[in-house]
């Protein structure tokens, strides 16, 4: 056993000191130079392509193995549990492998989010979506190129509005799945959280993926879950469908839309950054 340890009579434990860290800059010239900010478009592009790759597949498989005109059965595959634990699993394992090289955003709504938030600036907002959205569309041509015959003949894992839901029930489900994990997101990345506990950062990727699976688990049946632009974006350019593109505005402005309401929520509820602000312009105009 450890010995115990015993603190001086009269002394305290300090507790890390803890400032919110400075809002970044709308344009930040001086990231442009660095090899780190590329470094991170990179490791933005690969997470977003093999999360593409495993998930897609592992959808088509799916499909074909509960496909009964070849012989397969309605309790075949993985089923919508397994599903949703591909997409929570490698978010999971792609957050924790990125996060300290990219900050693990993996999805345009989540980075749309922390830039509303002032966590990044704009440019690296955009590259950043630009990187996932080429990423999903080379993983899911991957996808397509392993998997050919099956990938036509089983949808492409692309996101549709499934029949009997309406367009309105569609684009709520996906604002309200992403406000779930985009929250998430600001509650598990928190550097107040981070700088009492310092095994936050440690676990941050767990409730990340876990709040990706569950969501997958409540809306699979209405928009197959989407949740992530960059995924449907991908998904419905290989596959390419009327369909697919018909919906696709749902899998762009509801994840847009749920990031938002996170995004202010946290920030301006939560952590009272409203107040911070009108208690900060009281003070500069008393002086």
């Amino acid at each position: 056993m450890a010995k115990d340890i015993e603190a001086p009579a009269g002394s305290e434990f300090q507790t890390k000191d803890y400032h919110d860290p400075p809002p970044a800059p709308l344009i930040d010239p001086e990231e442009l130079v660095k090899w780190s900010f590329y470094r991170a478009i990179i490791a933005e592009f690969i997470a977003t392509l093999l999360f593409l790759y495993i998930c897609v597949l592992t959808v088509i498989g799916y499909k074909s193995e509960t496909d009964l005109t070849t012989g397969g059965t309605q309790c075949g595959g993985v089923g919508i549990l397994g599903i949703a634990w591909a997409f929570g699993g490698m978010i999971f394992v792609l957050v924790y492998c990125t996060a300290g090289i990219s900050g693990g955003h993996i999805n345009p709504a989540v980075t749309f989010g922390l830039f509303l938030a002032r966590k990044v600036s704009l440019v690296r907002a955009v590259l950043y979506m630009v990187a996932q959205c080429l990423g999903a569309i080379c993983g899911c041509g991957l996808a397509k190129a392993f998997q050919r015959a099956y990938y036509e003949k089983y949808g492409g894992g692309a996101n549709e509005l499934a029949s009997g839901y309406s367009t309105g029930t569609g684009l709520a489900a996906e604002i309200i799945g992403t406000f779930v994990l985009v929250y998430t997101v600001f509650s598990a990345t928190d550097p107040k959280r981070n700088a009492r506990d310092s095994h936050v950062p440690v676990l941050a990727p767990l409730p990340i993926g876990f709040a990706v699976f569950m969501v997958h688990l409540a809306t699979i049946p209405i928009t197959g879950t989407g949740i992530n632009p960059a995924r449907s974006f991908g998904a419905a350019v290989i596959y390419n469908r009327t369909q697919a593109w018909d919906d696709q505005w749902i899998f762009w402005v509801g994840p847009m839309i749920g990031a938002a309401i996170a995004a202010f929520y946290y920030q301006y509820i939560l952590r009272a950054g409203a107040v911070k602000a009108l208690g900060s312009f009281r003070s500069s105009s008393a002086i």
